[in-house]
């Protein structure tokens, strides 16, 4: 590791995980094999299974389980609050000014650049999300979702097809 890599002492490394400069580890779990890429930043609480990869300029907060064989594309973001509030006497604000709420990504699921994932959801086994959707509610396994709200625009079986068919 170099100084420009954070890795704080209570974070949990599988083994041959590669990382990238310019990330931020702390309190969280990585599985073995998996790359995390720069300007990362992954919360404590947080847990990243084997064989996934997190591109560059993605946020993984507290709540937040990624299992095994995942792709995570660029500026990803995960919300872990539902209803965030700022405080309003003018001190800063403490872990019991918001509720973390859990959000998983099966097995894998590939989640595309600029996607936003709110708080309180599972994305299922294989599910594809488009590049730039918004993540409201739950997505099937191998749904292929995109848009703002996400919606499921067909399933991954028959996308498969469509191209075999070619």
């Amino acid at each position: 590791m170099n100084s420009l890599v954070c890795i704080a002492p209570d974070v949990k490394l599988g083994q041959n995980v590669r990382l990238s400069k310019f990330i931020n580890l702390y309190g969280c779990k990585i599985g073995d094999e998996t790359k995390i890429g720069a300007f990362v930043e992954i919360q404590k609480n947080a847990t990243v299974g084997k064989r996934c990869k997190i591109s560059s300029h993605t946020f993984v907060c507290e709540g937040v389980t990624i299992e095994d064989n995942v792709f995570i594309g660029h500026g990803v973001t995960f919300i872990n609050d539902s209803y965030p509030r700022a405080t309003t006497d003018g001190k800063l604000q403490t872990e019991a000014d918001w509720k973390v709420e859990q959000t998983v990504v099966k097995k894998g699921a590939s989640i595309g650049s600029g996607a936003t994932i709110l708080s309180n959801v599972v994305i299922g086994e294989n599910a594809m999300i488009g590049a730039g959707s918004v993540v409201t509610k739950d997505v099937p396994p191998g749904a292929i979702v995109a848009g703002n709200p996400a919606k499921v625009l067909r399933y991954v079986v028959e996308e498969k097809m469509s191209l075999e068919a070619r």
